[in-house]
């Protein structure tokens, strides 16, 4: 059971090799308005609050861990497509410069605002 939640694990979600440890990437959504650059990262079951975010140059990082829920870990699961394990996600930002990083949990999303420098 656990080989076939794995196999399904790797047809949904693309898996890379960071040092040891494999990761797999949320989708996110990255738009930009006249003041800042808004991404949408989707993280349902995420304690937003353990998730890192970084910028690294022009590369927004977001990265965490998505475990099973406490309640859950004696369970027998029949279906498993959410990822579980260590995230990362590296996201190219537009050109520029920016003054300040705000975060929202909404809905299952991490939602990451950054205004844009004068």
């Amino acid at each position: 059971m656990l080989e076939r939640a794995e196999r399904m694990h790797r047809q949904f979600f693309r898996l890379q090799e960071a040092g040891r440890v494999p990761v797999w990437e949320p989708p996110a959504d990255v738009v930009e308005t006249a003041r800042e650059v808004a991404v949408v990262v989707a993280l349902p079951g995420v304690d937003p609050d353990t998730v890192e975010v970084m910028l690294e140059g022009r590369a927004l990082v977001i990265a965490g861990v998505r475990t099973v829920p406490s309640a859950l870990r004696d369970a027998v699961f029949h279906r498993v497509e959410l990822p579980q394990g260590r995230f990362e996600r590296r996201l190219e930002l537009p050109v520029g410069r920016y003054a300040a990083v705000r975060r929202v949990a909404d809905h299952g999303c991490l939602m990451i605002s950054l205004q844009k420098a004068e």
